[in-house]
């Protein structure tokens, strides 16, 4: 069913986006995944390809700028002939209280996060339409619960899931679906924290992987349009 298929994966160097590519390789589909390093993502590519499970191509791309995600897009399209996914999950994280934040930061967060998708989106919308393809952003419980020092980040994934909810309906007649994934604690690099074995209990980038290749697999008349997700157990510390 997904064999052939091919994505764009932002942010997909690592942590969710790499989980998510690695479990796109394994049901035989294509990916591109972007990251603003241009050796590291290189360097990823080359590591997921040699597990010879699936095509990668790494590109270097900043979310903030529209041509980036041009040539992301023409390069999934000029490889493999189409585009049939989009996961729009580069981020970034700056928590401080309002008085601490500045606005470097606060613009860091909201251009990333938020106008990021939006290029992101903007950028692949002809080539899904060609293929009635999929939209999924990687938004956050902090989406809907809003905490201490997390004006930006709250501010941007609020933002996110009203914008991936009114773009769901502004994009499912054209035959593209559109869901937002709200995790809540994963194990990844996100922030500068380093995963180790204190963070088991969380949510691990595989389950997001698992998880959007769940919706891919699902029924085409049937949309989960919002989908959040914990860890099963929370953190006693």
């Amino acid at each position: 069913m997904l064999n052939g298929k091919t994505a764009l994966i932002t942010g997909g160097s690592k942590g969710i986006g790499l989980g998510i590519a690695e479990a796109m390789l394994e049901q035989g589909m294509n990916v591109v995944i972007t990251s603003r390093n241009e050796t590291e993502v290189q360097k990823v590519a080359e590591a997921l390809n040699d597990k010879g499970i699936g095509k990668a191509i790494g590109i270097a791309s900043d979310v903030r700028e529209m041509k980036d995600l041009e040539k992301a897009v023409a390069a999934a399209t000029q490889a493999w002939g189409a585009l049939d996914v989009v996961i729009a999950n580069a981020g970034v994280g700056h928590f401080a209280s309002i008085e601490e934040m500045t606005a470097n930061q606060w613009k860091d967060v909201i251009d990333i996060n938020l106008t990021g998708v939006f290029n992101t989106v903007k950028a692949a919308i002809p080539a899904l339409k060609e293929s009635q393809g999929y939209i999924m952003t990687i938004a956050s419980l902090a989406g809907t619960n809003f905490f201490a020092r997390g004006a930006a980040y709250n501010a941007s994934k609020f933002g996110l899931v009203g914008f991936t909810q009114a773009i769901m309906l502004d994009l499912r007649n054209a035959g593209i679906k559109v869901t937002t994934i709200m995790p809540g604690s994963v194990a990844t690099y996100f922030n500068g924290h380093t995963p180790s074995d204190a963070d088991a209990w969380k949510i691990q980038p595989e389950d997001i992987g698992q998880m959007v290749i769940d919706l891919l697999k699902m029924h085409p008349r049937t949309l989960p349009s919002k989908v959040e997700v914990r860890p099963t157990i929370p953190n006693k510390k």
